[in-house]
Parts: C-alpha cells; sequence; structure tokens
C-alpha cells in the first residue's frame, strides 16, 4: 500500500512514513499530501536577481562574465511589480518558497519604489524574500579605472553614444539611506531586507567600510558577490594586497550577517577565515559554468572547515528553467570528487539547500514544506527502501512538485499557483517586453561594441584572457 512519507531531515535518515493525513504531527494540517506523496523543508535559491524575462530572452547570450554584463543593457523596460511577481511565481511553481533577490536597480531615486512592488510582489505569491538592495559607487563597466579603460577599444561614434550612459553614483550615505527607508516601507514578516554591495570591485573603501559599520549598528544582513571570475582574482588581488578577504576582515565586514555569491576563485586560507567569522557561501554552480567562471572549491572547503554553504540559480540555472532541485544535483555530482568515497554528502546538499539557505535569507526556523510526487520518482524501482535523499538528488525536478506551503499558507497546488494568477501576469510582462523592442534594437549594436571592447580591455591583463 502507498504511504505518505514524511523526510524532515533530508540526509540524515530514512523518512517516517503513515497512511492517513492525520497521522502527520500538526505542523502539517495544511498539507494535500496523498499517498505516494513525500513532504519535506522547502529548500531556498539563495542567490538570485529576479528575471522575469530571463536573460537569454531579451539576448544575453552566455559569455566570459565581464563581457556578458554588457548585454544586461537589453534587459526591456518592465513594471517592476510584474517582473518580480513572474519570477517568483516562476519559482514558487517549482517547490521552492523561499528566494535571495539580489535587486538590479542602478538608480536611487527609484529603489525604495521598486523595493515596495518587489516586496507587495512576494507578498501576492506567498513567498520568503531576502531583498538585497544594490549599493556601488566604485569603477563602472571596467575594473581599474572605469568606463575610460574601454574608450581605446570603441570607434568614436560608439564612445560618443555610451558616454552619455556613465552612471554617476549618489553618495554612500545616500545610497544606505535608501536602504533604510527600503527596511521602514517593509511590514511583511516573510521578507528580510539586508544592504547588497554589489561586489568590492565595483564598491569604494568607503562604502565598504560604511555598510560594515551600519550592518553591526542596525543588525542588518548584507549579500555581495565575491571573487567570481579570474579577472576579479587578478584585479582585487592588485588593489587590496594584504588580500580582499583580509581587507574585509580588517574593517569588520565578516560576521555571521554576511553571505557572499560565488566565491569561485576563493583560496584555501580565505576560506578558513570565512568560517572562523561564521560568513555563508552561496554557490551558482550553473551560472559559474555558463559564464565561464569555474567551480566553486565547495568540497574541499568543507574538508579543510571552511564556510557553510547554501546553493542558488543566479537566474541562469542549467537549462536556463529556474529548477533548484536539478542546481542542487549539479552541485552534488560536480563536488562528489574520484575516489571511492563521495567528498560531498546527500546531508551536505541538503543542509546547504534547506538551513543554511534559511541563514542566508534571515528565516532559521522557517516551517515551510513542499509536496513532492515520490511515486513517480520510484514507480519502476523493484526495491522500496532506497534512501529517500538519493533518489532526490538523482532523480528530482521541478515537474515533480505538487504542492508548496509557506507558514501556514498554501501557494501551489499541482502545479498552480493560490494566489495569483501566473499565466496572465506573464502575458502582461511578455507584452510589455515586446513593446520596448524598437528601443532595444537601436541599443543592440552598442551593446555588442561595448562587450567586445570589455573583451578587448581585459585581453591586455597579463596571464588573463
Amino acid at each position: 500500500m502507498k504511504q505518505i512519507r514524511l523526510l524532515k531531515c533530508p540526509g540524515y535518515g530514512p523518512a517516517t512514513r503513515v497512511d492517513r493525513l492525520t497521522d502527520l504531527p500538526l505542523q502539517f494540517d495544511a498539507t494535500t499530501a496523498l499517498p505516494g506523496d513525500l513532504i519535506m523543508p522547502s529548500p531556498v535559491n539563495a542567490h538570485d536577481h529576479g528575471y522575469g524575462i530571463r536573460t537569454l530572452d531579451f539576448g544575453a547570450a552566455d559569455d566570459a562574465l565581464e563581457a556578458w554584463i554588457p548585454s544586461l543593457r537589453l534587459r526591456p523596460r518592465t513594471d517592476p511589480y510584474l517582473e518580480a511577481l513572474v519570477a517568483f511565481g516562476r519559482l514558487a511553481k517549482t517547490g521552492v518558497g523561499a528566494t535571495m533577490h539580489c535587486h538590479n536597480s542602478l538608480n536611487v531615486d527609484r529603489l525604495v519604489d521598486e523595493a515596495s512592488a518587489v516586496m507587495r510582489a512576494a507578498g501576492d505569491v506567498g513567498i520568503r524574500l531576502g531583498l538585497s538592495c544594490p549599493l556601488l559607487d566604485h569603477d563602472a563597466w571596467a575594473y581599474d579605472g572605469g568606463p575610460q579603460r574601454l574608450r581605446p577599444f570603441l570607434s568614436e561614434g560608439d564612445w560618443d553614444a555610451l558616454a552619455g550612459t556613465i552612471p554617476n553614483y549618489a553618495p554612500v550615505r545616500t545610497q544606505l539611506d535608501a536602504v533604510q527607508a527600503v527596511a521602514a516601507a517593509n511590514t511583511n514578516p516573510l521578507i528580510d531586507v539586508q544592504y547588497g554591495p554589489i561586489g568590492p570591485q565595483w564598491c569604494s573603501n568607503a562604502l565598504l567600510e560604511t555598510v560594515a559599520e551600519a550592518s553591526a549598528l542596525h543588525d542588518r544582513r548584507i549579500h555581495m558577490h565575491l571573487l567570481e571570475s579570474p579577472r576579479q582574482r587578478f584585479w582585487l588581488d592588485r588593489r587590496f594586497p594584504e588580500g580582499i578577504v583580509t581587507y574585509l576582515d580588517k574593517i569588520g565586514f565578516l560576521s555571521p550577517r554576511l553571505a557572499i555569491a560565488h566565491g569561485v576563485q576563493l583560496r584555501p586560507d580565505e576560506l578558513e577565515l570565512l568560517a572562523e567569522r561564521g560568513v555563508q557561501l552561496v554557490s551558482n554552480p550553473s551560472a559559474n559554468l555558463r559564464l565561464r567562471s569555474g567551480v566553486a572549491p565547495i568540497a574541499s572547503a568543507q574538508e579543510i572547515g571552511g564556510p557553510a554553504f547554501a546553493i542558488g540559480l543566479d537566474g541562469t540555472g542549467l537549462d536556463d528553467d529556474q529548477d533548484l532541485w536539478r542546481e542542487m544535483r549539479l552541485l552534488y555530482l560536480l563536488q562528489s570528487g574520484r575516489s571511492l568515497t563521495r567528498r560531498l554528502t546527500a546531508q551536505n546538499v541538503f543542509d546547504a539547500a534547506i538551513r543554511v539557505g534559511g541563514q542566508v535569507i534571515n528565516a532559521d526556523e522557517a516551517a515551510d514544506f513542499t509536496i513532492i510526487d515520490y511515486q513517480a520518482l520510484i514507480a519502476d524501482a523493484l526495491f522500496d527502501d532506497h534512501d529517500e535523499s538519493e533518489i532526490l538528488l538523482t532523480r528530482m525536478s521541478a515537474r515533480h512538485a505538487k504542492g508548496l506551503v509557506i507558514a501556514g499558507r498554501e501557494v501551489m497546488r499541482q502545479g498552480e499557483l493560490a494566489g495569483i494568477d501566473f499565466d496572465a501576469a506573464l502575458l502582461e510582462l511578455l507584452a510589455q517586453a515586446r513593446a520596448d523592442l524598437p528601443r532595444l534594437k537601436k541599443q543592440r549594436p552598442r551593446v555588442r561594441a561595448l562587450s567586445e571592447a570589455t573583451r578587448a580591455y581585459y585581453a591586455t591583463w597579463p596571464g588573463i584572457s
């Protein structure tokens, strides 16, 4: 007879099996699970950018990170609420009800309004949200000097057309005050507003130091990209001869309130220091492969007592479908090693996706769960005693998610969202994006020129290609 499986701690042992819903603990009273289903804590997408219109759809084809970034200029002008609604809805339909959203606005005057729209979208979908508010004031377009570094690699016409788009950053205090205004506007207990210095290569020392002080003063978390690409490693080593991680520690930036995304280029001594300070590392394996940044040293970090790690999609999952379950599988396979014993276990991966992901969004004890069509995963199995965690890491994908309950609220059932009409929202968002096509078509040649100038500039760096 089929039973309902309750896998409260994936990777720590087999699921508990019950025959009826009434046999489940009280906190699962909102479930619609049926015999043959599995209930487990919901994983967290611990680093993302909330692309309602995905990058490839607006022409940002995969490339080396620095050459790819200019293509984000082709992101269509759409309603921020609708953009976030579709992004969060797409994720919730996969059975993932929490995400770390790194907002993409670079205009501090619009940040409060845009962030309010994003928070409203999260509330309407019903997900948990970490909201990282962007902060930057240094070296736009190119490391070690900014836009002027690219001028020799652009035609006079392209430079003249692009020069008017060089950003004019607001003062550091103005930017941080905007974050405080966003936090003050937040009334949703499922949302945590965080400081989001985008990455040290785009932040002045003054900005980094002020964020460190503000985080300690307001007990507010920080979410930041760090050492994603080889070119970032090269430049940050030159800018901070003592090492960027050592510098961040010196100014009080490193603490349990900090999560860093990517960390592909981190060295063993830096991993150890991050662990000592309680920092969380968010791994984004698909994004790092697609943007040719490499593979983060997750397994080796665990072996030397490195930082706790979480898992994020970064808006660029392996199949471009925002499937965190496949992302977990990819990380599991990439980090398992070649020896007779796995370097990374199922317990490590599920701890990353659930427990550490919860820390990243400041929701340590979230009582959220996903319902999975487990019978579909084992339909042809000859034995019924396989480790459910291994089955999930081998076969689980978004299409097997049947239900999602967040803080007692049913968010998704049988692939349909309870709070919004996802299909209608997507159609409206696409209509807005297509209405912006005339502007985007004019932009494309300039974007290509800027991308190729960026590639040519970094090709001049010694040992960097």
